[in-house]
């Protein structure tokens, strides 16, 4: 027997969701917790009653847009793998986990409501992060475009780096030359 609940999502529905999910990060980056609903809505360009059929409540809509840019990210490395060169791949993700990083922060307020609830949004983030930047970095080292001796947790404290130092919107900038920085170092020593 089917649930309602366990029925996957019509496509237009799919669709709806991620729209809601991509505007609740923005608004709540821009307006923390105080954020309405509403604006989330207007910004998705649904209605409320789409809104709340999908996320009956603020705290299971902060969760999910939290969880869904974290899929985003983790989601991102075996695509990248499949359509570019590993260092090339490598990069890319790095910039999407400044992204990443940059909605997180912009969030935190929104985050920390949620985990005073007793909910931890976190609980799995960063096993899926390493797994993901594994892979890129071993891809990488395979085909010997970077340094072998860099493993997912040093990388990991790098990219963290990064965006704690520079992962505002108006520090874009920065954050790539930093990253580009990191992927230097990265090669530093490979000989063809």
């Amino acid at each position: 027997m089917t649930t309602e609940a366990s029925r996957p999502l019509r496509a237009d529905a799919r669709r709806n969701r991620e729209k809601i999910l991509s505007a609740a990060v923005r608004v709540f980056a821009e307006e923390g917790l105080e954020a309405h609903l509403e604006r989330i809505a207007k910004e998705a360009g649904v209605g409320s009653g789409t809104l709340y059929r999908n996320f009956p409540t603020r705290e299971a809509l902060i969760e999910a847009a939290y969880r869904n840019e974290l899929s985003r990210l983790c989601d991102a490395a075996p695509d990248l793998l499949a359509t570019l060169p590993p260092r090339e791949a490598l990069r890319a993700w790095m910039g999407r986990f400044i992204d990443y990083a940059t909605a997180k922060l912009g969030m935190a307020e929104a985050l920390r409501a949620i985990v005073d609830s007793g909910v931890n949004p976190y609980a799995h983030s960063r096993e899926l992060i390493m797994n993901a930047l594994a892979s890129l970095l071993d891809a990488a080292t395979a085909a010997r475009s970077i340094r072998p001796d860099i493993n997912a947790t040093v990388m990991f404290a790098a990219l963290t780096g990064v965006a704690l130092a520079s992962g505002k919107p108006e520090e874009r900038e920065q954050a790539e030359q930093l990253l580009d920085l990191i992927l230097d170092g990265l090669g530093h020593g490979i000989t063809d």
